[in-house]
């Protein structure tokens, strides 16, 4: 998939993009790790010669045995032999752990790349992208380019090196043999086009199906509590089978395309090897040529084989490793939107008013969830944004910390446009409490020093100490030294909130975001949290989020949204006075209460009546 493709589509391969991933790779990676690759080109030039050597020591060694027989010239074979093949083994051994040290640094070096540009893509492109398939790019890109470059290096070097000395042994020995390896080793080639061009189709359709088991797999794991509840099981256990199941079968079909170059070449060597047989034989029966001659031309030929196999089956087996590159430089051509451009200044610590003036904004083309807002949020005050779900208030929240940037219209931190300063001193200015709490895997401690990496113990203390969180961490066994689990799972609810709220009093943000920050507590949580939320948001600029209007109502302004803009706005005593669209939000959650007190001033039915209405 590239950067225009949709996400999710079965990703391509061409013979162009092949040579252009493989060109990349060795300007990029290779040119960067060239002397490594040079040492292990180096030895595996050594192995090569060292199995030339072989072949070629065999003619002495039959005819030392065999044809004109001496012990010295026994004992000057066998010590040529075992001192080859010391040096071959020392050259196989510094080969294989430079190769595996230069790969390893490909492989992190990628992966470190790959990770810093996907902290530099907005939310976005991550709402277009399932986590599965970003982690496969993530992991399977990095081993791609390293397998990719390994399999070049080593063809290269150990296989083609190996195949020129041979052959250059077994002509020295007879020059007719060159006619074989002329004739064999195209024909090889030209016989695995077919498969190469299957293998990339496989491969293709087994990386869809396995990035939809990973993604049906991570669902589960991740949703298992509804999964249980709502007794899921056999529906996910036969949807996620169906998956493995494809991803088997793609496997089997490489397996089978991968496999069919060796029929090939084993076919192609039979041939070759009798017909050398035959007639090497017949040199040294009719002929009357040395033996110790035919046994070097077969002994390199034999051992020229493999290496000719592994070069006739390296465009089927490299396939796989060129798509894993291909999907790395995907990612690392996308363009990274969350970064800003060079010399962008940064926000300077603001009062903290914030303002939307006329702002259009949409998540999707042609369909606006703001519609030309504009709103005011006073330093110090509190500012609520009530409404029924879908008319934009989480967007409002989303804009203010730059996540997205508004199509048309301006929003204002302090008079400044918030485009015109860096996106990370603009977040660096607001603390952001949500209804969705997500405290990464560590400790208590670490989570809440997130908000300010670098805080000392004492301020880390004095954090949960204000987010009412110290008097539960320390009913644990390890304090603050408590594990939250995957998502903060080990806490409650209600303690989650708190740990979030202790990291923004931690951050001490001028301007504090809160997103239905109670919504989902009991009401003896939400009693701890709405304390902690009261302290937190002392001499803040706070927005906040709320359906429970009674968690509002001492707001110093409130502006009702609907359809992507402000229809009302004031105090809550103001707005009940209008009787407009605040009071049948307010009627809806409260109708007993309103009503028993309009029934005291006797207005019980008319304000029902309007109320109704409202809403």
């Amino acid at each position: 998939m590239n950067p225009k493709q949709p996400a999710g589509q079965k990703p391509k391969l061409d013979r162009d993009e092949t040579v252009t991933v493989l060109r990349r790779l060795l300007l990029q990676d290779g040119r960067r790790h060239w002397k490594g690759y040079a040492l292990a080109f180096l030895m595996m030039g050594t192995m090569g010669a060292c199995t030339a050597g072989l072949a070629y020591i065999m003619k002495d060694a039959v005819d030392a045995i065999f044809v004109t027989p001496t012990p010295e010239a026994v004992w000057g074979v066998a010590l040529a032999v075992m001192a080859l093949s010391i040096v071959k083994g020392a050259s196989a051994y510094g080969q294989v752990i430079t190769m595996a040290r230069v790969g390893n640094r490909i492989v992190a070096d990628n992966q470190k790349r790959a990770f810093e540009q996907l902290l530099h893509q907005d939310v976005s492109y991550y709402a277009q992208r399932h986590t599965a398939e970003t982690s496969m790019r993530f992991n399977a890109g990095a081993n791609g380019a390293r397998g990719s470059l390994e399999m070049v290096i080593s063809s290269m070097g150990r296989d083609a090196l190996s195949l020129v000395m041979l052959a250059g042994v077994a002509i020295a020995q007879d020059p007719f043999l060159a006619v074989v390896a002329l004739v064999v080793m195209p024909v090889a080639v030209l016989g695995t086009r077919v498969l190469i061009r299957k293998s990339k189709h496989i491969f293709a359709t087994g990386f869809t199906s396995g990035v939809k088991l990973s993604s049906i797999a991570l669902e589960v794991f991740q949703g298992i509590r509804t999964v249980k509840a709502y007794t899921l099981e056999d529906q996910m256990r036969d949807r996620t089978h169906a998956f493995i199941d494809q991803v088997e079968q793609a496997s089997n079909r490489l397996v089978r395309t991968q496999a069919k170059s060796s029929p090939l070449m084993e076919t192609l060597g039979g041939l070759a090897i009798g017909g050398v047989i035959l007639y090497a034989g017949y040199n040294v029966i009719v002929a009357d040529r040395s033996p110790g001659q035919f046994f070097s031309v077969l002994t390199a030929l034999l051992l020229a084989y493999e290496p000719a196999k592994r070069l006739a089956r390296l465009h089927v087996d490299i396939v796989p490793h060129i798509m894993g590159a291909r999907m790395l430089f995907e990612l690392l051509d996308t363009p990274a939107v969350d970064l800003d451009a060079p010399g962008t200044p940064a926000l300077e610590r603001p009062r903290g008013r914030v303002e939307f003036k006329d702002v259009v904004f949409g998540y999707r083309k042609g369909e606006p969830v703001l519609r030309g807002l504009s709103l005011v949020a006073e330093p110090g005050q509190t500012t609520a944004l009530v409404g029924q779900s879908g008319g934009g208030k989480s967007t409002i929240i989303n804009l203010i910390e730059r996540f997205y940037d508004p199509h048309e219209g301006v929003i204002t931190l302090d008079g400044i446009d918030l485009k015109a300063v860096t996106r990370t001193s603009v977040r660096a200015s607001s603390a952001l409490v949500s209804q969705d709490v997500y405290l990464f895997s560590g400790t208590i401690r670490d989570n809440i020093g997130f908000g300010r990496p670098g805080a000392s113990e004492e301020e880390i203390v004095a954090a949960a100490k204000a987010a009412h969180a110290h008097s539960f961490i320390m009913s644990f066994e390890h304090g603050y030294d408590t594990a939250v689990g995957e998502h903060g799972a080990q806490l409650s609810g209600g303690q989650r909130q708190r740990v979030a709220i202790a990291r923004a009093f931690l951050k001490n943000a001028p301007i504090l975001l809160l997103d239905e920050a109670t919504a989902a507590l009991d009401s003896e949580s939400e009693a701890e949290v709405q304390k902690a939320l009261q302290e937190l948001q002392h001499a803040r600029t706070t927005i906040v989020i709320a359906h429970r209007l009674q968690t509002v109502v001492r707001a110093d302004r409130i502006c009702v949204v609907e359809a992507g803009r402000v229809v009302e706005s004031g105090r809550h005593e103001e707005l009940l006075e209008k009787r407009g669209r605040y009071y049948g939000l307010y009627y809806a959650q409260f109708a007993h209460e309103l009503d028993a007190q309009a029934a005291e001033t006797g207005e019980a039915a008319a304000d029902a009546t309007q109320a109704r209405a409202s809403a």
